[in-house]
């Protein structure tokens, strides 16, 4: 990353010991597209459970450096979230990231935390394509996945949402950001 920015790194997310930091997070006004705004800290803690304990789902912290910064969360588009809903491709992967509010906002903080997700998820090399699914009307996080190379493929229902289903393979994440160095 840039020296303006900092080091991103990422750590594996442990739900008993991150629940209380990712609860203000998730439950912050900036974060109402993650639909948790309602939720108490033993909400959350189930959750993260949930979620680490699943063979098809992952969260972590990502650090900005080394103080947590951001959360992501990685799935198997054909069994989490995804499955029934589009034609998932071998290689795929699907991708949630909220950045953690802050009362010093760092100009191109958030680009550079989709940039380290993607990068983070393309280090695995059976990875090919990455999916997300986005609330249709969050127009700050379309940006974000159009500036990484993400393209739309279509609106989809889900039962909480109208999301825009969209994805970004590895090639065209390497030619729109200059690759994955």
């Amino acid at each position: 990353m840039s020296r303006t920015i900092g080091t991103l790194t990422i750590r594996p997310l442990d739900p008993l010991t991150d629940a209380e930091l990712v609860h203000g997070w998730v439950t912050h006004p900036k974060a109402s597209f993650w639909m948790m705004g309602d939720a108490r800290l033993e909400d959350v803690e189930r959750e993260y459970m949930a979620i680490t304990s699943h063979p098809h789902h992952d969260a972590f912290i990502g650090l900005h450096d080394g103080e947590p910064a951001f959360l992501m969360e990685r799935y198997d588009p054909a069994e989490v979230e995804l499955k029934g809903l589009y034609e998932a491709e071998p290689g795929d992967i699907g991708m949630h990231f909220l950045v953690a509010p802050t009362d010093t906002p760092l100009h191109g903080f958030t680009l550079a935390v989709i940039t380290a997700v993607m990068k983070e998820l393309f280090a695995d090399p059976s990875v090919l394509r990455v999916v997300v699914e986005p609330d249709v009307r969050n127009d700050a996080v379309h940006a974000l996945n159009k500036a990484v190379g993400f393209e739309v493929l279509r609106e989809i229902t889900k039962p909480e949402k109208t999301a825009l289903l969209s994805a970004c393979t590895r090639e065209r994440f390497q030619a729109t950001t200059g690759g994955l160095s």
